[in-house]
């Protein structure tokens, strides 16, 4: 995966704009990186990316404007791109005005990437300063790998996930993408 990753100059371009906002918790992961993945095992040019997200933890500052100031300078950056940035720790504040379920505040950002709605686009990738990738994957990767989608219960109703499923429509956009039922 990480080659993947490597081979593909926009997302380099990205991470390198992610790695000179100095945070000491990120990485861009989730529909991007699993977009990336799915398009080279199934031999087809890059999808149109919804966004690039961009997350990261700082338990010190969950200030939205934070978020919002982060999105400006990456968008400086890398304007090309379609940038979201979150703060996980503050996904708390919003997730049941979003999702209609409270949950508990995340204590890192390998607890957060744990708790993405599938295991497949539960993976992180961020670079340090000497270049090399580091891949945050609590689930592991085989999911993403072997293009399977199922429903990851650490935070996602049924209902969240089935929405989802009909609206990412993976089995009409990679064809030997596997989807299971809830």
């Amino acid at each position: 995966m990480t080659a993947l990753v490597r081979e593909a100059p926009w997302f380099m371009a990205a991470l390198r704009a992610g790695r000179e906002l100095g945070l000491a918790q990120w990485c861009i992961g989730a529909g991007a990186l699993r977009n990336l993945v799915w398009d080279a095992l199934h031999g087809q040019p890059r999808s149109a990316l919804a966004d690039v997200d961009l997350a990261y933890f700082c338990a010190r500052d969950i200030d939205p404007a934070r978020d919002a100031a982060l999105q400006r300078r990456l968008l400086e950056l890398c304007p090309e791109l379609p940038w979201e940035v979150t703060n996980q720790a503050g996904v708390h504040v919003w997730f049941e005005r979003c999702f209609g379920h409270a949950v508990e505040p995340l204590r890192s950002l390998h607890e957060a990437i744990a708790s993405w709605p599938e295991p497949a686009t539960a993976v992180g990738v961020w670079l340090d300063d000497a270049d090399a990738l580091h891949v945050i994957a609590p689930h592991g990767l085989a999911d993403l790998l072997g293009m399977r989608v199922r429903r990851n219960p650490v935070r996602v109703s049924v209902e969240t996930y089935r929405e989802r499923c009909a609206s990412k429509r993976y089995a009409e956009r990679w064809p030997r993408v596997v989807v299971e039922g809830a």
